[in-house]
């Protein structure tokens, strides 16, 4: 019987746990930890709660978690209930799928004003998670700057733009949604570095802007490249550029507009002692394709502005860290004897949700290669003496269970479920069978 310890509830660490299932079949116990005390990580708090039908495969994740040799083991931090060497210790593999929860800095002048916000906080809001559930973002300004190429941008101008009907059938948190209800943002400007040819945004995201009550994507015809250039693209991303030409068309009619401007890079941000505005440089494309300064500058008002320029993983104490690609220090997968990096912990924020499938696989495979099924370690009875000594008050998946019954209970018409967004809220809807 092998012993493993999953660190995160997301899909890297659901994939990991299905993809150890399959390769040791009933040799092996795997206890997916989390510091929340409910699961699914990004799928929960990350996808956009207008994307139902990705966080659906949150149903996977569930068979899972019910099957016999998988445990779901929430409310337990790493390093206040535990450290990673007592998991080591107990554990004949521990799996660190945290996944990379922390904002990239922007890094200009001016970032820390009261208004610029990291697209994970402004997510996490959003979504309802209880780390961010109280940031109350400025939206009675008239003009907000979203800071990115990728689909996270396309989300966040979304969400900006949408009125309170479009909302229905999404997963939004009321409080979110109340504020949005009464923002004044009438112009919303997503800032890329580079050209609409360098894009990391999917046809799907972009398509769905098009089709807003009462917003109108807008792109500078002179920012596009031939149409002939087009062609050498591969599929996904000239059907996006092709919906970016239509956007080129557009009159803006709409109360909100949603602005495309390429080749203009952040440079620094002022405001009286808060945002209001965001100075953008120029850019133009070098040989290798990099967006470089050109001199030329100007001025767009916002009093909101959110940085969707990428995500770190959090470092752990006395585990091997790559600060320069906030990720941990890995080969393959592999930090140290017996211990693991999968998903974003491993790879940086790339890829998609399917993406950390095959990544759980080459884990669960290295494992196998470097571990005995004659395991001697505690495993789960060791982990729940130890914290049970510590006082700690573990959430099992029946327990998130009680808390999802009491979310869908509480949920306003249309919407699939309200989120608890504090912990003691979710702690307190727990409730047997």
């Amino acid at each position: 019987m092998r012993h493993i310890a999953v660190i995160g509830s997301g899909p890297a660490g659901y994939y990991t746990a299905e993809a150890c299932q399959k390769v040791f079949g009933d040799e092996v116990r795997v206890d997916i930890i989390d510091r929340m005390p409910v699961p699914y990580g990004l799928i929960r708090s990350g996808v956009a709660p207008d994307h139902q039908s990705i966080k659906a495969v949150s149903k996977r994740y569930e068979a899972t978690a019910l099957s016999d040799n998988v445990r779901f083991v929430g409310n337990v931090m790493i390093g206040r209930d535990i450290s990673i060497p007592e998991l080591s210790g107990l554990y004949d593999a521990v799996v660190l799928a945290t996944g990379a929860p922390h904002d990239r800095p922007l890094g200009i002048p001016g970032d820390d004003l009261p208004g610029v916000i990291g697209s994970a906080a402004f997510v996490g809001w959003y979504n309802g998670h209880p780390d961010f559930a109280d940031l109350a973002p400025p939206l009675d300004t008239p003009g907000a700057v979203i800071v990115g190429a990728g689909n996270v941008a396309l989300d966040v101008a979304r969400i900006l733009a949408k009125t309170g009907e479009e909302f229905t059938g999404s997963d939004i948190a009321a409080h979110a949604l109340a504020a949005l209800a009464q923002h004044g943002i009438r112009d919303v400007t997503i800032l890329a570095r580079r050209g609409p040819h360098e894009i990391a945004m999917t046809p799907k995201e972009l398509g769905e802007l098009g089709h807003l009550i009462r917003a109108t994507p807008l792109v500078d015809p002179a920012d596009l490249p031939p149409v002939e250039a087009d062609a050498a693209l591969e599929p996904g991303l000239r059907k996006s550029v092709t919906h970016l030409r239509g956007f080129a068309g557009n009159v803006s009619t709409a109360p909100v507009s949603i602005n495309f401007d390429f080749f203009a890079m952040p440079i620094a941000i002022e405001g009286d002692e808060k945002a209001e505005r965001v100075i953008v440089e120029r850019t133009k494309l070098d040989e290798g394709g990099r967006a470089i300064g050109t001199g030329e500058t100007y001025a767009v008002p916002a009093g909101l502005i959110i940085s969707c320029i990428g995500y770190r993983t959090p470092p752990i104490e006395g585990v091997p860290y790559d600060a320069k690609l906030g990720r941990f220090a890995n080969e393959e997968g592999r930090i140290a004897p017996g211990l693991y990096a999968v998903g974003w912990a491993r790879r940086g924020p790339t890829g998609t949700i399917g993406t950390n499938r095959p990544d759980g696989f080459m884990i669960a495979d290295h494992i196998a290669a470097d571990t005995s099924a004659d395991s001697a370690k505690a495993g789960r009875p060791g982990l729940d003496a130890l914290l049970a000594a510590r006082g700690v008050d573990i959430v099992t998946f029946r327990d998130w269970q009680g808390i999802e019954r009491a979310e869908i209970a509480n949920a306003r018409d249309g919407a699939p479920r309200e989120k608890f967004t504090s912990l003691d809220a979710m702690l307190a809807a727990r409730a047997p069978m």
